[in-house]
């Protein structure tokens, strides 16, 4: 984690280049027959049902209101094992796609507010209310990282976290000090109420942008 400021992840449902889902028409997500068997082979029966109660969690909930979708994928993700990297992947700083947390069935704070917006997203949320959120968490004197989710900008977001598992508003999270956010659409300097101050589009984070471009391909 004392690394945020110098690594940013891209959601895809890829190990090692090797497995993907399909994605349907309509984009949402749907795992191949030969895929749930590669992670059944390699992780088990629980693996293949827990991609699969993801799979399900986006395609029969895309009617709920937004504030359910939230405590949907915030109760889901948050049922996830913490393993500090060094434990799970047995390196110093390692950032998981949500395929990877979901199938090894572990992961650090970055892992679950990585998980829980890019699954949102796939339930519709729209990017400008969500933040991936660099915070300090004051209560263990370490850096930590959260989701926000705000409607509007004028209003105080939300506050999805693995350590909490009620969603609270960031003014009742006084154990959290925020740092910066981002989003596929720019980087801000982050501040308890409001937007924050907009420092530039992502593509100014070099990775950030090749991970993109590894996407386009």
């Amino acid at each position: 984690m004392n690394r945020l400021y110098k690594r940013l992840i891209l959601f895809c449902f890829a190990l090692l280049g090797l497995l993907a889902p399909v994605v349907r028409a309509d984009g949402l997500i749907e795992f191949s027959p030969e895929l749930l068997e590669r992670v059944g082979a390699k992780w088990g029966a629980s693996a293949v049902k827990r991609l699969q109660a993801m799979r399900n969690i986006v395609l029969e909930n895309q009617s709920l209101s937004e504030l359910e979708k939230l405590e949907l994928v915030n109760n889901f993700f948050n049922l996830v094992p913490y393993y500090s990297d060094l434990e799970h992947w047995g390196a110093e700083d390692y950032w998981a796609t949500p395929f990877e947390k979901l199938t090894t069935f572990g992961g650090d704070c970055e892992d679950y507010s990585i998980a829980k917006y890019f699954t949102l997203r796939e339930l519709g949320v729209d990017d400008g209310k969500m933040r991936i959120t660099y915070v300090k968490a004051l209560n263990w004197d370490e850096a930590h990282m959260v989701l926000t989710y705000a409607p509007d900008p004028r209003t105080v977001p939300l506050v999805l976290d693995n350590l909490i598992p009620e969603i609270k508003p960031a003014t009742q999270r006084k154990d959290l000090v925020p740092v910066y956010s981002f989003n596929v659409q720019g980087l801000w300097l982050a501040k308890e109420r409001g937007s924050g101050q907009f420092v530039g589009g992502s593509d100014r984070i070099g990775q950030w942008s090749a991970l993109l471009e590894r996407l386009a391909k």
